[in-house]
């Protein structure tokens, strides 16, 4: 089982909207089957699965101590990707899920408050010596802070090159349990979950280095 973890230290970056999209956009890819497990207090992401109507993708409770025997269960039980999300908090209990993570995603918006909260996230990532990759999320696709926003990101760490928009459809589709991909399945914000999917399933199958080996300036 693939275990992929959302976490970002900065509060409002995205990460429950992309747990939510990816689960069901690897779910929808046929695959394997997946897993969410929600580790925020707040309860956003289960908040979401309750409200669903589709049975996929799953979910499972786990607290933060019991995470790796409730990881390895999961596995056993033939589930192929398990989804973290994670508070927006620099804590002792999101470096035990960091380190329980395959491979960890970082979304950041555009702002330079978003970059400079990046410091703290990766040095947790480094402490566990766990790959992680930004996701650009609530992105002006044409904006100039867009464009700068990848090359800062791109000197700590690889970028994911499927770029999220800031689209309103993204959090509509959250409200009553779906995502963009059944509420407009042909358009744009569709498209950018599938390519971030892919991105993610296809590095599985590259050989990237640690996060100890990227070059890191926190």
């Amino acid at each position: 089982m693939r275990t992929i973890v959302l976490a970002s230290q900065k509060g409002g970056s995205g990460k429950t909207t992309l747990a939510a999209h990816l689960a069901v956009a690897l779910e929808r890819s046929g695959d394997g089957d997946v897993v969410l497990i929600d580790t925020d207090p707040q309860g956003s992401l289960s908040a979401w699965w309750n409200k669903r109507e589709a049975k996929v993708p799953a979910f499972a409770d786990a607290t933060v101590a019991d995470l790796p025997a409730r990881l390895a269960t999961l596995a056993a039980d033939g589930f192929a990707w398990c989804i973290v999300d994670t508070p927006p908090a620099n804590t002792a209990q999101n470096a035990s899920v960091i380190a329980a993570a395959d491979l960890v995603l970082i979304p950041t918006r555009p702002s330079p408050h978003d970059l400079d909260a990046l410091g703290a996230t990766l040095d947790l990532c480094r402490s566990a010596d766990r790959r992680f990759v930004f996701v650009v999320n609530a992105a002006k696709p044409n904006a100039s802070i867009t464009v700068q926003t990848v090359t800062a990101l791109s000197e700590h760490g690889q970028v994911a090159p499927a770029l999220v928009a800031d689209r309103v459809l993204f959090a509509s589709s959250m409200v009553d349990g779906r995502t963009v991909l059944e509420l407009e399945p042909n358009g744009r914000s569709a498209e950018e979950t599938l390519a971030l999917c892919e991105f993610v399933k296809a590095a599985f199958t590259e050989k990237t280095p640690s996060a100890k080996k990227e070059k890191i300036r926190a």
